[in-house]
């Protein structure tokens, strides 16, 4: 049996953390959205990820907690606690990444308001924005399989099998799909998913330990072993690791004395694993879409890429995805913005999710370095990187995600295109001014917004001597600078850039 409801603006395909973000930042700016999964509703507490990086905080602290939501949408007053803030109540924070026993990668020194790395499990994560995306009016549809899609110039059917068998056919102005590295959406585009396996056996358990490592984040690699545990801060900790001596197929049986051996090889003992809750194998893939927007429909995070877990960049890159999308999703549908505004979220993204895929294929192939030269190669390119500081410094940008910038039209303002720090302002923090959703001008002189605009423009004055005017976009980039500009030259980027 087959129905047609009545149409969506935005349907959001998979609930993961991508799915979750963007579907609540659609509907804190007003727009209706459904998201649908596949699977029951339950937050798994068996997830991969299990690090949040400073870009993703900063991202997150530029939106207001689920507590601090106002009549069922974000405030655009200031609000004084965020999504980071309540995030990194859940886990615990490391300043110091060591890679390949002699590099040693100091997170202390970015330039952030979170220079670390969160430990916190990927459950937290969905568990916060779920909440959120519920409190913001997301409406929410379980055990729906996506089995059909199809689109023309004015919008996408998608077909949706429910529970009980029944197929209903929904309409939306745009589909988006976030529905992980078997994406249904991007199956049904036809659009091909190039890459390769990069290691073919690997192993996750979540254990309870006998002895308590000295470190929240261990990680060693020792002749053809390599593993690495990770504190949750409950009492149970994360093991993921792999042996060049025993690759198998995934549905292998696991058991926890393979567990055990796996971290006794690699670090020298299993600090009496016990216990284990989940056991899993499986493979790492490194894989990217040629296109991320396809007419009305759009793939974000592992539907679109994935990659290998080195630096533990995946679940943030999906995250600053919806980042990027949600705010210019919603001008576009609220009629703010024509459609061809939506290229820029590939023109900018994808880059991105190609660098990530680079440098996480790099780290993995150097811990896995099992040749002599190789070996060789990986000490040479630890030893650089410890006496280089702009080498440490670059890869310190892009594991964290703050090094990235978006391309700037020709002749463009030297900033255009960067991420902007939270910077200080009269009023306080500029992600604080963000939570609002809205632009942020911050001019040295003050400015006032013109009427109509106050619903999507935040006047900000530097809390210092600066003098560039600076417009930033939502996502914390900068849309427009400029050394010194007249109203006329200001009133014409807000016209360009805020329709």
């Amino acid at each position: 049996m087959t129905g047609t409801v009545s149409p969506h603006p935005v349907i959001v395909v998979g609930s993961g953390p991508t799915g979750l973000l963007l579907a609540g930042d659609l509907a804190a700016a007003g727009v209706p959205v459904t998201l649908v999964e596949r699977r029951p509703r339950k937050i798994s507490n068996l997830s991969r990820a299990f690090g949040v990086h400073a870009r993703t905080l900063e991202q997150l602290d530029a939106r207001p907690s689920p507590t601090t939501t106002l009549n069922g949408r974000a405030a655009h007053a200031p609000l004084s606690r965020s999504l980071a803030d309540e995030l990194i109540a859940t886990g615990s924070t490391i300043t110091r990444l060591r890679l390949f026993r002699r590099l040693s990668l100091d997170l202390g020194t970015l330039p952030s308001r979170f220079p670390f790395l969160l430990i916190t499990p990927q459950y937290e994560v969905e568990r916060l924005l779920e909440r959120r995306a519920r409190e913001l009016g997301v409406e929410f549809r379980y055990e729906s399989e996506v089995v059909g899609l199809r689109q023309d110039a004015d919008g996408a059917d998608l077909d949706v099998r429910g529970a009980d068998g029944t197929v209903v056919t929904h309409r939306a102005a745009y589909v988006v799909g976030t529905d992980g590295h078997r994406s249904a959406v991007r199956e049904a585009l036809g659009l091909p998913f190039p890459g390769t396996s990069v290691i073919k056996s690997l192993i996750l358990a979540d254990v309870r330990l006998a002895e308590r490592p000295d470190s929240v984040l261990t990680v060693n690699g020792a002749g053809n072993a390599f593993a690495m545990i990770a504190s949750f801060g409950d009492g149970w900790y994360r093991v993921m690791g792999w042996n060049r001596d025993h690759e198998v197929p995934d549905d292998a049986p696991l058991d926890l004395d393979e567990v055990k051996e796996i971290a006794r090889r690699a670090l020298g003992t299993d600090y009496g694993m016990h216990d284990a809750r989940w056991l899993s194998r499986f493979h790492s893939d490194e894989r990217q879409v040629p296109r991320y927007r396809v007419g009305r429909v759009l793939l974000a995070g592992d539907a679109a890429h994935i990659h290998s877990p080195a630096g533990g960049q995946g679940m943030n890159t999906g995250l600053q995805d919806a980042a990027n999308l949600g705010w210019k999703l919603a001008a576009v549908v609220q009629g703010r913005a024509s459609d061809g505004f939506l290229d820029t979220y590939e023109a900018e993204r994808h880059p991105v999710g190609k660098v990530v895929l680079r440098s996480s294929g790099g780290l993995v192939r150097l811990a896995r370095a099992h040749h002599p030269a190789l070996r060789a190669v990986r000490a040479l390119v630890s030893a650089f990187a410890n006496v280089a500081r702009p080498v440490r410094t670059k890869a310190l940008a892009q594991i964290s995600g703050i090094g990235y910038r978006y391309p700037a039209p020709r002749g463009s303002h030297r900033l255009t295109g960067t991420r902007v720090p939270d910077v200080a302002l009269e009023s306080g923090r500029l992600y604080e001014a963000l939570r609002g959703g809205r632009f942020v001008l911050i001019t040295p002189d003050g400015y006032r917004a013109s009427a109509g605009r106050e619903d999507r423009l935040a006047c900000e004055r530097w809390a210092g001597d600066r003098r560039t005017t600076v417009l930033v976009r939502p996502d914390g980039y900068v849309a427009w600078a400029a050394d010194s500009a007249e109203p006329a030259a200001i009133e014409a980027a807000l016209a360009a850039h805020l329709g």
